[in-house]
């Protein structure tokens, strides 16, 4: 018989392994612009792994035979590499993150297919149509008050005229501020 201390012991010590896994966690505050001016809310990013070239490949092949739909449906097919968490939900996964070296730091850009509402299906509005949610985060590594962000909650990919791939957004971006990295380096 499993005594309730054992248990307990257990427990702590796989959510602390959950944890140590972690290749990031990232807090940060999201401040609406234009018609969201005045909204924030607070989001969370943890990254278990980084993507991979091959899931880039990948990506990029969907997206060139079928558009952003082949995209979505790419991206909801990989497994997740970590979590996007903002309030009024448990948050989901998301499906694609890189870390990109620069001058100061580094920059972390993540992708995932949108959850779609139910209402959203029934009713069949416009916002079913941007199927999903990115963003970058700009850590600055030399001054953590100078990291920055956008997330973009509902977007759909598309070529323009220039032939340069862009978001189409349902809304306007919302901007990334007070940044924490949770694993970044301690000096």
């Amino acid at each position: 018989m499993i005594r309730k201390s054992t248990l307990v012991l257990v427990t702590v010590l796989m959510s602390a392994l959950a944890a140590f896994a972690q290749l990031e966690t990232i807090d940060a505050i999201a401040r609406g612009s234009s018609t969201q001016m005045g909204k924030q809310f607070d989001v969370k990013v943890s990254i278990d792994k980084w993507s991979s070239d091959e899931d880039r490949a990948a990506l990029k092949a969907a997206f060139t035979k079928g558009g952003n739909d082949a995209l979505a449906e790419a991206l909801n097919k990989m497994k997740a590499v970590g979590r996007i968490r903002i309030p009024s939900n448990t948050g989901f996964s998301l499906a694609y993150a890189r870390s990109i070296p620069t001058p100061t730091g580094r920059k972390i850009r993540f992708v995932s297919d949108r959850p779609i509402a139910i209402f959203e299906q029934r009713n069949m509005t416009r916002t079913e149509q941007y199927s999903l949610t990115c963003g970058e985060i700009d850590i600055n590594e030399q001054d953590k008050d100078k990291s920055t962000g956008v997330l973009y909650p509902a977007a759909k990919l598309k070529v323009n005229k220039q032939g340069e791939l862009e978001f189409e957004l349902y809304q306007n971006p919302w901007k990334l501020t007070n940044i924490i990295d949770w694993n970044a380096p301690k000096k």
